[in-house]
């Protein structure tokens, strides 16, 4: 379960409170009932971030060797940060990533997607298949995300590989050689990283002037690469994918009935590209009437908890506005709340109000496929085509 956790039935019963062990042994208090989740995300004291991000699969000597040998290190920034630098990290970082400024870039990208779509229009026209992902979503939020901030001048697909990798390597069940693979891979970028954090301008040179160390400037580059960019994509193909299924919803978008951004939340309610979170437990507690032992993994189920009955009316349908919709947990809640939940949250709109057109008439060819993972879909690619019309010509 805890590795395809999008997959597992939401009608099953399931406790709100369990113990799961991982692939290796380890147990985890998995929360799956969103006022126990909320409750745990809201409190940083009791439940603390700092295993945000720890590699899932134990580290073998060997990758060990080879991360050290790019001089790699996480040290807490923004999403496992306890400390008393988060605030002003997480200040700086959303000063970057301000609603004002995310809003002067949707008529450029609003631009880019209609361009995208008459394309792809075309080629299913003439009875092509065409990849939403590769050819829509993949590379959106990363173009984006480097308008507003500063990034290394790398490839784009270099910045796509190093960050599904680094997903992967700190989130996923891995065997010695893909870990080291995965190492080499994510070093180097990290050597990257850490070249411009020491010369870049914007973000890393606020964060410079702030007075932080060249760990934590690469380290929230790291996070807005990884978190900024990744997960949007993701999130974008999931959604197509979703509404390539129901056909009502693109009909009340077609007439207006059905808004652009109640669809946006109720496809973070029922397709979000981050399926659980992590915290550890600082003392001895209650949660749920189960006891918390101090040192305690609880795997936070963000998916399941969106379809809490207690929270949505209908919890497994997807009907945007209704009662509960908006109260997911797709971007997390409390101190540590995702500081780009505006700027998803208007990529998806606009790709919602440009793309679903795309969907309509088309066969799916491929869904996506999502590769085991602790935390993150990661979906590979969803290809659709459309029968080419047809015509009677006279001889």
């Amino acid at each position: 379960m805890l590795f395809r956790s999008w997959a597992s039935a939401v009608e099953s019963p399931w406790p709100d409170v369990a113990s799961v062990a991982d692939h290796v042994g380890v147990p985890h208090l998995v929360v799956t009932r969103h006022a126990l989740v909320r409750e745990v995300l809201a409190d940083p004291v009791t439940y603390r971030p700092d295993n945000a991000l720890d590699a899932v699969t134990p580290m073998p000597v060997t990758a060990l060797r080879v991360l050290a040998g790019h001089r790699f290190r996480l040290p807490p920034t923004l999403a496992n940060n306890s400390g008393a630098s988060h605030p002003q990290i997480r200040a700086i970082v959303a000063d970057a990533l301000h609603p004002t400024r995310v809003a002067a870039q949707r008529p450029w990208l609003t631009a880019l997607v209609r361009d995208r779509v008459a394309r792809l229009t075309a080629t299913l026209d003439a009875g092509e298949p065409v990849d939403l992902y590769a050819d829509l979503a993949a590379d959106l939020p990363l173009l984006v995300l480097a308008r507003l901030v500063e990034l290394p001048d790398a490839p784009v697909g270099a910045v796509k590989e190093f960050a599904r990798a680094a997903l992967e390597l700190f989130w996923a069940p891995l065997d010695a050689d893909r870990q080291l693979a995965l190492a080499a891979e994510v070093g180097r970028f990290h050597g990257v990283l850490r070249d411009f954090a020491a010369t870049g301008g914007g973000l890393a040179a606020e964060l410079r002037a702030a007075g932080h160390p060249p760990d934590v400037v690469v380290g929230a580059l790291f996070f807005l690469l990884v978190a900024g960019q990744e997960t949007t994509s993701q999130f974008l193909t999931l959604l197509l994918h979703r509404l390539a299924g129901e056909p009502a919803v693109r009909a009340g978008l077609r007439t207006g009935e059905v808004a652009v951004a109640d669809v946006v939340e109720e496809g973070l309610r029922l397709e979000p590209p981050i399926v659980t979170w992590r915290r550890v437990a600082t003392a001895d507690g209650l949660l749920g009437g189960q006891p918390v032992p101090a040192g305690t993994s609880l795997v936070l189920w963000l998916a399941r908890a969106g379809r809490d009955p207690a929270v949505v009316e209908s919890p497994d349908e997807f009907r945007p506005g209704q009662r509960g919709s908006r109260r997911h947990l797709a971007f997390g809640a409390g101190a540590h709340r995702c500081v780009g939940d505006v700027l998803a949250r208007m990529e998806a709109a606009v790709v919602v109000a440009e793309a679903a057109p795309l969907l309509d008439g088309v066969t799916v060819v491929r869904p996506p496929w999502c590769p085991d993972n602790l935390t993150f879909r990661m979906p590979d690619a969803f290809v659709i085509r459309r029968a080419p019309e047809t015509g009677l010509t006279g001889s």
